[in-house]
């Protein structure tokens, strides 16, 4: 078992933002991008946060990246919009283009904006607490690399293709944020920096056989068979056909040339409820629903029954109190003067 080492909030994001400026990424970004993974971190996501850092500055240090994007806006309808991201830093591009989204959204009452041509974009769930927080609803989803096995076949076509959405409620938001696989590739790189197994329903190896083993993941498994399929598949139509991207094995791998822009899609979805019911009688009926859900008598597994993604709320608010448990070999490489170690250009699309 790996080592942890607890850390607190300032101290993970000046590691994070450090190192990535030290990658060459603008300072600005750097923030922004540590802001987002010490989200995911204190959320318990950690396919999503400090993790990752190594990765992406190897992907700045070899120009897989614009660092100076020219971020742009095309309105193509009052309720439509395409957010040119010129392959820069997915963090920092769709931060940047949440207020057009929330704008447009409240102007046209539902509208939808793709975001077109981004490098990774992080966990969802971050962008969408933003658009609830300003009194929308939020729908996001996004591409990408082509991992999962499609029901009943036996050669990888789609990605874990994510989707999420934000809700107002009167004390605070509902974020829900989930890949369309059993679990999405993030994690199974959580179980190898942690040195750990993983549940043997989460993906296959190359005969096609369950794995346990992180190493030998050659395929991802799809939610509930045909219906992740089906979800996976729509996913990638709205947030890469539609947009005019690769789609399905098109879609660029993180790995294979860390020299090139990414060229991914994200869709997003925004629904004012003041054109509908009206903001304060729909916060107050979420509210009411999660206290209707909370005075669910649980079953003998679990000590309360929770809301979608309320978990990752109660782990945030453990996270700044405590501190966040970090793999040691992750935070000796942030401490470290190494920017990267050069392991991911050119490996498969499983880091192989």
């Amino acid at each position: 078992m790996t080592q942890l080492i607890t850390l607190s909030s300032n101290q993970l994001h000046d590691l994070i933002w450090k190192k990535l400026t030290a990658a060459g990424l603008p300072k600005e970004q750097a923030v922004e991008t540590a802001n987002h993974l010490l989200y995911a971190d204190e959320s318990g996501i950690h396919s999503h946060g400090v993790m990752r850092v190594e990765y992406y500055a190897e992907r700045i240090m070899k120009k897989g990246v614009t660092l100076f994007p020219k971020i742009h806006i095309e309105r193509t309808s009052p309720s439509t919009a395409i957010i040119h991201g010129d392959n820069g830093f997915g963090h920092f591009v769709v931060n940047q283009a949440i207020p057009d989204i929330i704008a447009i959204g409240k102007n046209a009452g539902i509208a939808m904006v793709g975001i077109s041509k981004t490098s990774h974009v992080g966990t969802m769930g971050y962008y969408l607490e933003k658009i609830a927080k300003a009194g929308l609803i939020g729908i996001a989803m996004c591409q990408s690399d082509p991992m999962v096995i499609p029901f009943g076949g036996t050669k990888n076509y789609f990605g874990t293709n994510p989707i999420g959405f934000g809700l107002p409620y009167n004390d605070d938001t509902v974020v829900f944020d989930m890949a369309t696989t059993v679990q999405a590739w993030g994690k199974i790189l959580d179980a190898r920096s942690k040195n750990i197994s993983i549940p043997d329903n989460w993906a296959v190896d190359n005969d096609g056989n369950p794995t346990t083993d992180p190493y030998k993941v050659s395929g991802l498994l799809p939610i509930a068979g045909p219906k992740g399929y089906g979800l996976m598949m729509l996913v990638d139509v709205l947030s890469g056909v539609l947009l005019g991207l690769p789609f399905g094995k098109h879609v660029s791998s993180m790995y294979t040339d860390l020299s090139q822009g990414r060229n991914l899609g994200m869709a997003f979805i925004v629904i004012d409820p003041n054109k509908f019911v009206g903001l304060e009688r729909f916060k107050q009926s979420i509210s009411t629903m999660l206290n209707e859900l909370h005075a669910i008598k649980p079953n003998s597994k679990t000590d309360k029954v929770l809301y979608p993604g309320e978990l990752s709320v109660i782990k945030r608010k453990q996270s700044q109190k405590n501190g966040i448990l970090i793999p040691k070999e992750i935070v000796d490489y942030l401490e470290s003067e190494t920017i990267h170690f050069d392991r991911y250009d050119h490996k498969t699309n499983f880091a192989k």
